[in-house]
């Protein structure tokens, strides 16, 4: 099978705002407005990723302008006090940064975004540079594939692959992202196998699977 699945660099954006550990609060908001992003990579030296500051490291300081919290919710939020005094992004951001590799499949970068609960992830190389962003948005991308584009890696990769010499012909029908499979095959334990695959094809909603055996006599 030819096709492998997309990774981060076919999808991220390549040009990226960032800021150093010294920028002020404002400018950070202001870049923010500028470039329509929640969220802004913090570099140091030749461009090494040390954090991240977001619209929620920034929250606080709005957050706790005109309440007096006693003691016990100062306890409990000692995080957002800290922050809610921070003045630079140094001090605002969040550390170490939750970043993602170039060649990093989409379906990793998903992963991370999920568990960490991020909404952009910078992406850096092997020395920790930063090379571009990736959002959710960004991963979305590969839903707006064609359906004839996913029959074709079907058919090509899967189908013809698995199924050299079928029974009767296997149709590969896709409409909306939705993969229709309909034929007689040989080996039917072969089949949830090519469910699995034609599921993790790149632009794929689902499948629908009507491969059967041939009759015998």
């Amino acid at each position: 099978m030819t096709a492998g699945p997309h990774v981060v660099s076919d999808v991220m954006t390549h040009t990226v705002v960032a800021v150093g550990r010294d920028a002020p609060f404002k400018d950070i908001v202001k870049l923010m407005e500028q470039w329509k992003v929640s969220a802004l990579p913090v570099l140091e030296g030749e461009g090494r990723v040390v954090g991240v500051v977001s619209e929620a490291d920034l929250l606080p300081k709005e957050g706790f302008r005109d309440s007096d919290p006693d003691p016990y919710a100062q306890m409990r939020r000692l995080s957002d006090l800290g922050k809610a005094g921070a003045v630079t992004a140094g001090e605002l951001m969040t550390a170490p940064a939750v970043t993602v590799h170039a060649d990093s499949t989409l379906a990793q970068a998903a992963r991370i975004m999920a568990l960490r609960k991020v909404k952009r992830l910078p992406v850096i190389n092997d020395e920790g540079l930063l090379e571009g962003v990736v959002s959710r948005a960004d991963l979305l991308k590969v839903f707006l594939r064609e359906d004839n584009d996913i029959a074709d890696e079907i058919r090509r990769d899967i189908v013809d692959v698995l199924f050299p010499a079928p029974v009767e012909p296997i149709h590969v029908m896709v409409a909306e992202g939705v993969v229709t499979l309909t034929g007689k095959v040989g080996d039917t334990t072969v089949i949830p196998m090519t469910v699995r695959l034609a599921r993790a094809v790149e632009g794929v909603v689902d499948v629908d699977c009507h491969l059967s055996g041939a009759e015998t006599g």
